[in-house]
C-alpha cells in the first residue's frame, strides 16, 4: 500500500500543505488575537479617558457618585484617586491586585491622554489603564479603569475554538483535494506502466492517451511509437524468418534432390558431373545467402567495422570497374564511367567497393543487351556524390519505398534465375549509413533506376 506512487505524492503534498496551512494560521490567530487584545485595552482606554473629561469639568462629588454608580453596572470597575493616590470613590470593591497596580503606578509619568498600565492578561486578573484629570492645566486626580481577564481569555478561546474547527475543515478540504490531484496526475502514470507491463509481456499493441500537452503526454507518444515499432519490428521478424527459412529451404532441397540421385548406381557420368554442377551452383547461392546474413548480424550487434582510410576515389572507381567491365561486354551493355583525379576522400574502400558493385550488379541484371549503364562521381558542398544510371526495367512505384527492406525483392518469381537474395541493398544501405552517408533510389517502369550515393568526404590528402 505505501509502495503506491499516488499516496507518497499525495502524503507528500498534505505535508507541504499542512506545514505552509500551520504558519498561515499562527500568523493569522496570533494577529487577530492581539487585534482583539488591543481593541479591548483601547475601548478601556477610551472609556476612562471619556470619564476624566467629564470629571475635568465637574470635579464635585455628585460626578464622582454617578461615575462610580455607572460602571457598577458595567463589566468593568472605575477607580477614582486624587493627585497624591488617595482613592476618592469605587464602583466595586478593591481587591489586593487593583491595590496594587494603583500603588505601583507613577502617576507623574502618565502622559495627558492616558496609558494601559496592565496589560499582562494571560498573568493578571485584570488589565488596567490610567487617564489623568487635570484642571486649568493642574494635575487633580487619576481615573483607573479596571477589566477582568476573563473576557479577554473568553475572547481569545472563542476565537482559538473558530480558527481549530476552520483548521479541521481546511484539512480535510486539503486531503480531499490532495487525493484527486494525485489521482489526476498519477492515473496516466499508472496507465503507461500497465502498459510497459504489457510490453515487457509480449503484447506489442498498447492504447494510451497521447492529447495531453505536458511531459506524461510525451511520453505517453514515446511509449505508443515504441509499441508501434516493436509490433512493426515483430511482423517484420516473422516475415523474415518465413523468408530465411524458404531461402535456406530451396538450396538444401536441390542439394538432398540431388545428392540422393548421385547415390543411384544407374545414371550416367555426363548426368552424374551435371548434378554435381548443380550441386556446386546451389552450395555457393547458399553460402552467399549465409555470408550476407553473418554480415546484417554483425551491423545489428554494432560488431560491423569500418575501417577509414585516405585514398583517390579514382583509384577505387578504376577497381570496381575492371571487376565489372568483363560481366558488362558479356551483355554488350555500354558502360561508361566518370570520375575526376582530384577527388579524395575518407573511407572503408572495400566496403564502398561493395555498395558500388552491389548496384552495378543489380543494374546489370535488369538492363537487356545493348543498353547503356553511366557511373559518375562528382564533388559538391554535402560531399562525394555517386550516381548510377542504368536504362534497365526499371522499379514498380509500389515496390520503390521497400526495395532496401531485408529479403525484399521485386522479381519474387525470378529469384532463382536472378540469384539475387534480396539482402544487397539492405547491407548497402547499412555500410553508407555507416559512413554518416545517404542512399536515394529513382525510378520509373520501362525507364530506367538512378541510385545517389552521397559521402561525406573526410579528411583531404595532403
Amino acid at each position: 500500500m505505501f509502495n503506491k506512487l499516488s499516496l507518497k505524492i499525495g502524503l507528500l503534498f498534505f505535508i507541504f500543505i499542512l506545514i505552509i496551512e500551520t504558519l498561515l494560521y499562527f500568523v493569522l490567530y496570533t494577529n487577530l488575537a492581539n487585534e482583539r487584545i488591543k481593541e479591548v485595552m483601547d475601548n478601556l482606554l477610551a472609556r476612562g479617558n471619556t470619564h476624566s473629561d467629564v470629571l475635568e469639568e465637574h470635579f464635585d462629588q455628585p460626578t464622582l457618585q454617578h461615575v462610580a454608580i455607572m460602571e457598577s453596572e458595567s463589566d468593568f470597575a472605575v477607580v477614582i484617586t486624587d493627585a497624591s493616590g488617595f482613592v476618592i470613590v469605587h464602583s466595586d470593591p478593591i481587591d489586593e491586585e487593583m491595590l496594587t497596580v494603583i500603588q505601583h503606578t507613577d502617576t507623574n509619568q502618565i502622559p495627558i491622554e492616558g496609558k494601559v498600565i496592565e496589560e499582562r492578561w494571560m498573568e493578571r486578573k485584570y488589565i488596567a489603564t490610567d487617564s489623568p484629570i487635570t484642571i486649568k492645566g493642574e494635575h487633580e486626580g487619576h481615573v483607573f479603569m479596571f477589566a477582568k481577564t476573563e473576557n479577554i481569555k473568553r475572547i481569545v478561546d472563542h476565537l482559538s475554538d473558530q480558527f481549530i474547527i476552520s483548521g479541521l475543515v481546511t484539512i480535510l478540504l486539503t486531503i480531499v483535494t490532495i487525493f484527486i490531484l494525485s489521482r489526476l496526475i498519477t492515473k496516466p502514470i499508472i496507465e503507461i506502466t500497465k502498459a510497459t507491463e504489457q510490453l515487457s509481456k509480449g503484447k506489442h499493441k498498447v492504447e494510451l492517451q497521447t492529447d495531453r500537452r505536458d511531459e506524461l503526454g510525451e511520453l505517453a507518444n514515446s511509449i505508443t511509437t515504441l509499441s508501434n515499432d516493436l509490433e512493426h519490428m515483430k511482423m517484420e521478424r516473422n516475415e523474415f524468418l518465413a523468408s530465411i527459412s524458404h531461402e535456406l529451404r530451396t538450396p538444401l532441397t536441390y542439394i538432398k534432390g540431388y545428392a540422393d540421385i548421385l547415390g543411384r548406381e544407374d545414371i550416367t557420368n555426363e548426368d552424374r558431373n551435371e548434378y554435381i554442377q548443380i550441386i556446386r551452383e546451389e552450395t555457393e547461392q547458399l553460402a552467399v545467402l549465409v555470408k550476407k546474413l553473418f554480415e546484417l548480424a554483425k551491423m545489428d550487434q554494432n560488431m560491423f567495422i569500418i575501417d577509414k582510410k585516405k585514398i583517390r576515389f579514382e583509384k577505387l572507381i578504376y577497381s570496381i570497374t575492371e571487376r565489372i567491365r568483363p560481366a558488362m561486354e558479356e551483355k554488350s551493355i555500354d558502360f561508361s564511367v566518370l570520375c575526376p583525379k582530384h577527388i579524395h576522400a575518407t573511407v572503408d574502400p572495400e566496403r564502398i567497393q561493395q555498395v558500388i558493385l552491389n548496384i552495378l550488379d543489380n543494374a546489370k541484371k535488369h538492363t537487356s543487351n545493348g543498353e547503356r549503364i553511366s557511373l559518375e562521381v562528382s564533388e559538391s558542398n554535402q560531399g562525394i556524390i555517386i550516381v548510377i544510371l542504368d536504362e534497365g526495367e526499371g522499379i514498380p512505384d509500389e515496390d520503390l519505398p521497400y526495395i532496401f527492406e531485408r529479403l525484399y525483392r521485386v522479381e519474387k518469381s525470378r529469384s532463382r534465375l536472378s540469384g539475387g537474395t534480396g539482402l544487397g541493398l539492405a547491407i548497402a544501405k547499412e555500410i553508407v549509413e555507416s559512413h554518416n552517408g545517404s542512399i536515394e533510389v529513382n525510378s520509373k517502369l520501362g525507364v530506367g533506376t538512378t541510385v545517389v550515393i552521397t559521402l561525406p568526404r573526410g579528411e583531404s590528402i595532403e
